[in-house]
């Protein structure tokens, strides 16, 4: 599409987390392919300073989690005010304030990454967007009209080359020898994340395989970070866990790893499946929708039952004693897929696509 359409995309969360990243990312790409595009988010919030570095639109609003009428009136005086063609909105906080203008003709889209409460969030929108087909299920399920339910993926960072001086620095800094198995998994260390089942599984597991010592590396910061590390030292395990903190980004540990891990108890989407196929890593997840509709058993990855660690460390075992080709194998094809469906310019002109779809419909959709 060439004609710029100038759009708002509105965001509440104060986290930095797979969604909030995912937003950055979205916005900045369209930004980048012409579009004319108005950041509205929490002020000093992680998102407000990642885009600030990219000199686009940005508005603060307060955003509150609970009645906040300043902030809807705004959004409305920002949609009057800059006429956008479209007025995305993303997870339930910003979608449940945008309240748009009667006299407007832009088009509310709810751009949606779990299976959130409908109603009093999503309703009042004009068009949704799930980014698994699960989840475009579960909207049309719960009432939406399904003429107005799209699915359209997440993309990932372009991975940043790491040379090998930088990973041999890694390992000194982090005491990781050379001949290590290296177990890398990342997320915000919350529960609905499993790094318990995973900590649990990997003291199933020897500490050497075919010789080589077993190394976990977590990287992440969150509320169950001091209860995690004590249940690290109950298993034994405080000599096999590297616990990496946050790392943005997190590019050289995925160019360190052998096998990436994905222990979620809950997991929509799974986009550190995602970047860890676009660093052509092996990758072993629970079966949580997203990755049973993204990972093809044997394929493309290896699954294994939520919340079992023993099956867990099974299949674990199984991919350290594959060969070589077969782990590089897994993750080639990993890559492969991610680049066929997950692109950035794929992702990128379905929205406009989309864009350019909804707006003659939009006196239709009030």
């Amino acid at each position: 599409m060439s004609r710029s359409l100038p759009s708002i995309h509105v965001l509440g969360s104060r986290q930095f987390g797979g969604a909030d990243q995912f937003y950055v990312r979205l916005v900045r790409a369209l930004h980048e392919a012409g579009q004319t595009v108005t950041a509205v988010s929490r002020a000093n919030s992680p998102v407000a300073q990642a885009i600030a570095r990219d000199g686009m639109g940005q508005i603060h609003l307060p955003l509150a989690n609970g009645w906040d009428a300043w902030s809807i009136w705004r959004l409305r005086s920002l949609v009057k005010s800059r006429q956008p063609c479209i007025v995305q909105t993303y997870m339930g906080r910003a979608t449940r304030l945008t309240r748009l203008p009667k006299n407007t003709t832009a088009v509310h889209i709810a751009r949606l990454g779990g299976y959130y409460k409908i109603d009093g969030y999503y309703r009042h929108a004009h068009a949704w967007v799930g980014n698994t087909k699960g989840l475009c299920d579960y909207l049309v399920k719960s009432g939406l009209p399904a003429d107005r339910v799209f699915e359209i993926g997440n993309f990932v960072p372009a991975p940043i080359a790491t040379s090998a001086e930088a990973i041999q620095a890694l390992r000194r800094d982090w005491s990781i020898p050379n001949d290590a198995w290296v177990l890398f998994t990342l997320g915000r260390l919350i529960d609905i994340k499993g790094f318990d089942d995973l900590l649990e599984a990997l003291a199933l597991l020897p500490s050497e395989i075919g010789g080589r010592p077993l190394l976990l590396l977590v990287a992440g910061t969150g509320p169950l970070d001091a209860k995690l590390k004590a249940l690290a030292g109950r298993l034994g395990l405080e000599n096999r866990v590297r616990w990496l903190g946050w790392q943005d980004p997190p590019d050289a540990f995925y160019a360190l790893a052998d096998v990436f891990v994905c222990p979620s108890r809950r997991e929509t989407l799974g986009n550190v499946i995602l970047e860890a196929w676009n660093h052509g890593l092996p990758v072993v997840s629970t079966q949580t929708p997203g990755p049973v509709e993204l990972i093809e058993e044997g394929r493309t990855g290896l699954l294994t039952p939520i919340q079992e660690p023993k099956r867990l460390a099974a299949r674990l075992r199984e991919i350290f004693a594959a060969t070589d080709g077969q782990r590089e194998a897994l993750g080639e094809a990993g890559r492969a897929y991610l680049n066929a469906h997950f692109s950035k310019s794929a992702i990128v002109d379905a929205y406009l696509t989309l864009y350019d779809r909804l707006l003659p419909k939009v006196a239709a959709l009030d």
